[in-house]
């Protein structure tokens, strides 16, 4: 036990270090992956070390090759910060070791999973005899979401896909829009469905679906299985889909109507932002992450289903050596038995914040991302290409190669991370703001960053 604790204390005290250094730490890591795998490596020793030496050596050798995610200054893809309570929930995670998979195996796991759930569907305005599974992230929210999907369409017209699998079924239309995530050509690629099958729908300037198409796209060969998939922010844009259109339209026809939310969902926690979710309520499911918006540590996704049936039907199952009651277990709404107990996280990331912190949070989300538009706008040169509804920006520096220049020398500068991208054939760098720590200081650090990238930029051209 001794042991133990010195190192659950040498842990503390490494903890303590990163945290505090956040605030000035370079976000870019010092150390490409040859040689954090060199200090880490070697011949796989005849005989281990002793723990601390080896935790000692794990702090030593990654420590350099560490991305500073949690800095207040990183607008990378879209990777929230951790919270406190979330991150003292995930050390008790690792430590009382749960597998959440049962009601049996953990009951302190479940219960934490049913009240989060609880919470989550009145927060974000969701059925509340939904099932919701706890998953590793957006992809796989996905996935889950239109396993209950496509099981429950093929059902409908007398097909049992669990039985008889896809040979000889009836095809399945999937519907999207030009603009989706790649998570959902993956999770459609993943369920049998074909991505390069799907039907894409055109999508406006922003990149929310054009409704218009979308009717005329679900009458063609109306009555076929039919999933259709829209967008609660746009990667690139933050723009929401037209929900109390499209949502209706879905079901006028027939369709199975899922809402890919991964960050954007949480706009319904807010109400300053709920007029961008409206008509979500109405769909059959909805994919989220709770490590973006909601500030908990990674790996945490949430799959909700509105007919909890189908999703239990689509990913559950049972086993005689399980124990298991007519309850429906943890492992009935994700497609893993043996899984990390997550609902701990999201339970003290909720209970810390309540809904005024979590409204607060967002609307600060936001707040940030304008912040970033109108600073960006007064320099000339640049352009902010997108309209900031939520917690996306999007600039061009000019050209291409210019735009990809200042991208390049940002990162290395340390200062902000910010991820360049190509948006409607441009190139552009892209600013998600999604962490609690990001203050408006961090913006105007961040964007005199941009300033100096911009300057190296335009010294390299000349």
């Amino acid at each position: 036990m001794t042991g133990e604790r010195k190192i659950l204390e040498r842990v503390v005290d490494e903890a303590a270090e990163f945290l505090n250094g956040l605030p000035e730490r370079p976000v870019h890591a010092d150390a490409d992956v040859d040689a954090v795998a060199a200090a880490l490596g070697g011949p796989l020793p005849e005989h281990g070390g002793e723990p601390m030496e080896v935790v000692d050596q794990l702090i030593t050798a990654a420590e350099p090759g560490l991305v500073a995610m949690p800095s207040p200054r990183f607008f990378g893809w879209v990777i929230g910060g951790v919270l406190p309570a979330a991150l003292g929930a995930d050390w008790l995670t690792s430590l009382w070791d749960q597998n959440a998979g049962l009601l049996v195996s953990s009951p302190a796991a479940a219960a934490a999973e049913r009240v989060a759930a609880g919470w989550l569907l009145d927060l974000l305005d969701l059925p509340a005899e939904a099932g919701v599974g706890f998953v590793t992230g957006g992809m796989m929210a996905n996935f889950t979401c239109l396993a209950a999907a496509r099981h429950e369409v093929l059902r409908r017209v007398g097909w049992d896909v669990k039985a008889d699998g896809l040979q000889g079924a009836p095809e399945v239309r999937v519907l999207v829009g030009a603009e989706r995530h790649d998570s959902i050509d993956v999770a459609v690629r993943y369920l049998g469905l074909g991505e390069a099958r799907s039907v894409v729908v055109p999508a406006d300037a922003q990149g929310r679906i054009d409704v218009t198409s979308l009717e005329t796209s679900l009458a063609d060969r109306a009555g076929r299985p039919t999933i259709l998939c829209l967008q609660a922010g746009n990667v690139h844009s933050g723009a929401f889909d037209d929900f109390a259109t499209a949502v209706d339209l879905g079901h006028r026809y027939g369709a199975w109507v899922h809402v890919d939310g991964a960050f954007g969902l949480w706009a319904a926690a807010a109400p300053g932002r709920r007029h961008l979710v409206a008509g979500t309520a109405g769909a059959d499911s909805w994919a989220t992450d709770a490590h973006k918006t909601l500030n908990v540590p990674y790996d945490n996704g949430l799959a909700i289903v509105a007919n909890s049936s189908a999703l239990y039907a689509a990913v559950g199952m049972h086993a005689a050596y399980l124990i298991q009651d007519e309850r429906p277990d943890p492992l009935s709404a994700v497609p893993e038995m043996s899984r990390r107990a997550r609902g701990f996280t999201v339970w003290a990331a909720l209970r810390s914040l309540g809904r005024s912190g979590i409204a607060n949070m967002v609307e600060g989300f936001c707040a940030r991302a304008s912040e970033f538009a109108a600073r960006l706008s007064e320099i000339d040169g640049v352009t902010v290409v997108n309209d900031v509804v939520f917690t996306q920006v999007c600039v061009s520096f000019g050209d291409d190669a210019t735009t990809r220049e200042v991208a390049r020398r940002l990162v290395a500068d340390g200062t902000a991370w910010m991820t360049a991208s190509v948006w409607r054939g441009q190139a552009i760098l892209r600013i998600s703001v999604s962490n609690w720590r990001t203050t408006s200081e961090d913006v105007d650090r961040s964007v005199a960053a941009i300033r100096r990238a911009m300057a190296g930029a335009s010294t390299r051209s000349e």
